[in-house]
C-alpha cells in the first residue's frame, strides 16, 4: 500500500531534522541536559505526591467510620466508658469499643513510640509486640527486655514476645502492642477510661448523621469521620508538594527563559541553513515544520528522558531527594516501597507545559528568516 504523499512528506522533514540536530549536537545535547533536569525534578515531585496519596488512600479504608473524642478545654482526654454505654444506643450505629493507645519519649534514641492495645489477640501481660524499625533502632530480638519508665517514674519492663513484620512498617515502624492492664499500669489509666471511642455505622450513607447526633447527645466530644481524615491528609499532601513546587519555582522559571532564548533566537548557522534552503526551493511552510519538528523531538525526547528518570528515582530508589518534605521525617522513620501509581491528567498537563511552550516559541523567529530574501538572510 503506497504511503500517503504528506505522510511521506514529514518523514523526509523529519530526517532531514534528525541530521540537523546532529551537526549541533554540543548545543542540543546541553539544552536537553537542562531541559530532562526540569521535567525530573517536577515529575519527582508529582509522583511522589501521587503514590503517597495512594497510600494514605489504602490506608485510611480501614480506618473506624467514626472516632469519638472528649474534648476538655479544647484538648484531647481520656473518655469514660459511660459515654460508650450511651452511644451504642443511638440509632444507626452498628457496634462500639473504647481504643486504649499513647505515646511514650524514649529519651535513649529521642523518639516518640505508640502503645497501642490490639482490639484482638493482645500479648499477655509482661510482653510486646514491636515494629521491626523500633526494634533496629534499639538493637532488640525476641526474648530480650525493653525497658522503660512509668507515669510514676519506676522502671517498667517488656519482654519482646514478636517483631512485626517489615512489610507492615509503614503503620508499626515505631508501634508496640501491649495488653490493656500493662497500658493502664504503665501511663495510670484508670479502669472504664478510654483514650478515644470507635463507632460502626450500620448505614455507611449515614455517617455524617451519626456524627451529628454524638455532638447532640453528648456536645463535649469530637465526632471524626474517616472521611474527614482522608481530606486532612490530601490538604497536607497538597501543602507539602506546593511547598517543593515553590522552592523550584526559581529553576523552573530559569530553565523558562534559558528554553526561550534558545528557541526564539536562532543562531547565524541556522540563519544560513534556511537561506540555502530557501535558494534551492524550500518552501516556507517546509522550513516551518522542520524547525517545529526539531522543536518537538528535542522537548518530547527530554520529556520521555526526564519522566523515566524521575520514575526510576521514586519508585526504584525511593525518592531518596524529596522524600523528607514530602513523606515527612522522624527519628523511627518507615523505610517502605512505593506502589507505581501514575496520574493521567497530571502527566498530561505537565507534558502540555513543558512541551508545547518550546515547540511553539520556534514558529514566530524562523518564520521571519523563512520569509525574508535568501540572499540577505545568508549575508546576515
Amino acid at each position: 500500500m503506497p504511503t500517503h504523499p504528506w505522510i511521506q512528506r514529514q518523514q523526509y522533514l523529519i530526517d532531514f531534522t534528525v541530521g540537523a540536530l546532529a551537526r549541533r549536537k554540543g548545543r542540543n545535547l546541553a539544552l536537553l541536559a537542562v531541559y530532562g533536569l526540569i521535567v525530573f525534578v517536577l515529575a519527582s515531585v508529582l509522583l511522589l505526591s501521587q503514590a503517597l496519596r495512594h497510600e494514605a488512600a489504602v490506608l485510611l479504608s480501614s480506618a473506624p467510620e467514626v472516632t469519638v473524642q472528649k474534648m476538655v478545654a479544647g484538648r484531647h482526654d481520656l473518655v469514660p466508658g459511660t459515654y460508650l454505654d450511651r452511644l451504642v444506643r443511638l440509632r444507626g450505629v452498628a457496634e462500639g469499643r473504647g481504643r486504649l493507645w499513647g505515646y511514650y519519649y524514649d529519651p535513649v534514641v529521642a523518639a516518640n513510640y505508640t502503645l497501642l492495645v490490639p482490639a484482638q489477640d493482645q500479648p499477655p501481660p509482661g510482653k510486646v509486640r514491636i515494629g521491626a524499625t523500633l526494634a533496629e533502632t534499639r538493637g532488640l530480638a525476641v526474648g530480650d527486655v525493653l525497658s522503660l519508665r512509668s507515669h510514676e517514674g519506676h522502671p517498667f519492663a517488656f519482654t519482646v514476645e514478636a517483631v512485626l513484620p517489615f512489610e507492615s512498617a509503614l503503620l508499626t515502624a515505631d508501634l508496640m502492642l501491649v495488653s490493656e492492664a500493662d497500658f493502664r499500669a504503665f501511663f495510670g489509666v484508670p479502669a472504664g477510661s478510654y483514650t478515644d471511642l470507635v463507632l460502626t455505622v450500620r448505614n455507611p450513607r449515614e455517617v455524617a448523621k451519626v456524627a451529628e447526633k454524638v455532638l447532640r447527645a453528648l456536645p463535649d466530644t469530637r465526632p471524626i469521620v474517616r472521611d474527614d481524615i482522608q481530606r486532612t491528609y490530601a490538604a497536607l499532601f497538597d501543602w507539602r508538594e506546593g511547598m517543593v513546587m515553590v522552592l523550584l519555582s526559581g529553576a523552573v522559571l530559569a530553565f523558562i527563559i534559558f528554553a526561550w532564548d534558545k528557541a526564539s533566537g536562532l543562531s547565524a548557522e541556522e540563519r544560513r541553513e534556511i537561506g540555502v534552503l530557501k535558494a534551492i526551493g524550500w518552501e516556507t511552510s517546509d522550513i516551518m515544520a522542520m524547525k517545529l519538528w526539531e522543536g518537538l523531538l528535542v522537548s518530547v525526547f527530554a520529556f520521555l528522558l526526564g519522566y523515566l528518570a524521575a520514575y526510576l528515582h521514586v519508585f526504584g530508589f525511593g525518592a531518596s531527594l524529596f522524600e523528607p518534605v514530602l513523606k515527612g521525617w522522624s527519628v523511627l522513620y518507615p523505610r517502605f516501597d512505593l506502589s507505581p501509581r501514575i496520574d493521567g491528567f497530571q502527566v498530561f498537563t505537565l507534558f502540555f507545559l513543558t512541551v508545547f511552550p518550546y515547540a511553539l516559541a520556534t514558529v514566530v523567529p524562523v518564520w521571519r528568516a523563512a520569509i525574508a530574501d535568501p540572499d540577505a538572510v545568508m549575508r546576515q
